[in-house]
């Protein structure tokens, strides 16, 4: 006789298995659900994205056209810098590109404005001076030293402690006491073979004066700001002026003047273009005082430093922020390290991007194509873009010393050209005049004042100032081809 339990055994299998399906169908349907609504949540996340860039490249455009109403431009409108659409977070690659800055405080750069100030001095009595001026520091002692032929009389100590001066390094505690430091001065005439070369302004035509040395030159542009300017560099130096800002105004009290900035953002390349994500990561190191706090340092530079100056729409969560993360910052400017003139090359011209020729710039008077050549390199890139053949766009000159015409030119639009590379070559070579007199002339460099006193802090380019002749986008003429 059978057992009744093995019955009931194998009605309670049968039952389990029951369940088993049940419960495997169930969880087909939660799979199903949880997918749907991923696939809802990712779709939302891409319009939101979408949406907010949109937005972005409106109010961009809106500016723009502001900009233009201002300066007088609408009515030759140029191609806007906006921002494209940013693709679909699935199809992205991203990478990462980071520049930095340095204030008027840093001893570097307190030596750049120091041969700047020497060279406006010279030029405002005397147009035609040839200067080539360079600076160091250390603690409690600056020198001017270089070969200066000018008929200007200039009082170069003075010279020295006003620059000093105006930059906030009024006392020993703070890096330097204007006032009371040592001023070495060791200034020379210029050798006269290089002067008989580029010195013919009595005897020849503009357009036959050679250059004052070898070299060669960059210019870059790029649509991905208004400034036509790579956002990492813009971002780096707007954060180091905005601290000297709330130094010098009262905001922030504590900061002393030597600081460093750096910014790294998050790129996309779009057919050679680049496009700014967001900001991935912020880095300010400033000298401040002995009372304040770390606490406070990093509150008062979060609100009033970056809040100011970066966009809402580059910051989010994840953004990493590093305020002195030294931890501190007291001794600085030429106390904490030596200075010297020309050492920040890349923080004057485009925060890595493009190319640099390696020859700095202040000290130097227009007949240095190190500098006029990079100026007016700057102006032709600039125009490219602006007037819509390029998205973004590199330019090379090179020079030999004593000669008129460059031995060299070279464009690259990094494949954004809207016509070949060969033909905006021909585009820049009709428009632009490289020689090293015509390029003083068209850029009006010898004016004095402290017209590159203001280029030698915060950068050469970008800049928003009628005395940075090279940042004005000139109209191109050239021969487009019939329809």
């Amino acid at each position: 006789m059978e057992d009744p339990r093995i019955q009931i055994l194998a009605d309670h299998l049968q039952s389990l298995e029951q369940r088993f399906q049940d419960v495997k169908q169930e969880m087909r349907n939660l799979n199903q659900e949880m997918h749907f609504k991923f696939e809802s949540c990712t779709k939302r996340l891409e319009d939101l994205i979408m949406e907010k860039n949109r937005k972005s490249r409106e109010e961009l455009n809106c500016k723009f056209d502001q900009l233009l109403e201002m300066t007088g431009a609408s009515q030759s409108r140029r191609k806007e810098p906006v921002l494209p659409t940013v693709p679909q977070l699935k199809e992205m690659e991203t990478f990462l590109f980071t520049s930095e800055s340095v204030n008027e405080g840093h001893p570097d750069k307190l030596c750049d404005q120091i041969s700047d100030a020497v060279l406006d001095a010279c030029l405002e009595q005397d147009p035609d001076s040839k200067v080539s001026c360079d600076t160091c520091t250390k603690t409690n002692m600056v020198m001017v030293l270089g070969d200066i032929t000018t008929k200007a009389e200039v009082d170069y100590e003075k010279i020295v402690r006003d620059a000093c001066r105006a930059i906030g390094f009024v006392s020993d505690d703070v890096g330097l006491d204007a006032d009371k430091c040592k001023v070495l001065v060791n200034i020379e005439q210029r050798f006269p073979d290089i002067t008989q070369c580029v010195g013919g302004h009595f005897t020849k035509r503009p357009e036959e004066i050679g250059a004052g040395d070898q070299g060669h030159v960059f210019g870059y542009a790029t649509d991905e700001t208004p400034e036509y300017m790579p956002l990492s560099h813009v971002l780096a130096t707007k954060l180091g002026a905005r601290l000297t800002e709330v130094r010098k105004n009262g905001t922030c009290p504590w900061v002393r003047p030597d600081g460093k900035t750096q910014v790294t953002v998050e790129y996309y390349k779009e057919n050679g273009a680049m496009v700014p994500v967001r900001v991935h990561t912020a880095l300010i190191s400033t000298q401040h005082d002995e009372t304040v706090t770390n606490d406070e340092i990093a509150a008062d530079l979060k609100e009033h430093v970056i809040k100011p100056v970066i966009p809402e729409k580059y910051l989010d969560e994840k953004t990493i922020f590093h305020l002195n993360p030294s931890g501190r910052f007291v001794i600085g400017g030429p106390h904490g390290d030596a200075g010297l003139t020309g050492r920040k090359i890349i923080v004057d011209t485009y925060g890595g991007w493009g190319a640099h020729g390696g020859g700095a710039f202040s000290g130097k008077d227009p007949t240095k194509v190190d500098r006029s050549g990079a100026y007016m390199v700057r102006q032709a890139a600039k125009s490219l873009v602006a007037n819509g053949l390029a998205r973004r766009c590199i330019v090379q000159v090179s020079y030999a010393i004593a000669l008129p015409e460059p031995l060299s030119v070279f464009v690259d639009t990094y494949g954004t050209g809207k016509i070949p590379d060969k033909e905006i070559l021909r585009i820049v070579e009709e428009n632009f005049d490289f020689r090293p007199e015509m390029m003083t002339i068209n850029l009006d460099l010898k004016r004095g004042g402290n017209r590159f006193l203001k280029t030698a802090a915060y950068g050469h380019f970008g800049r928003d100032d009628p005395d940075f002749t090279w940042e004005v986008v000139k109209p191109l003429k050239w021969d487009k081809p019939q329809a």
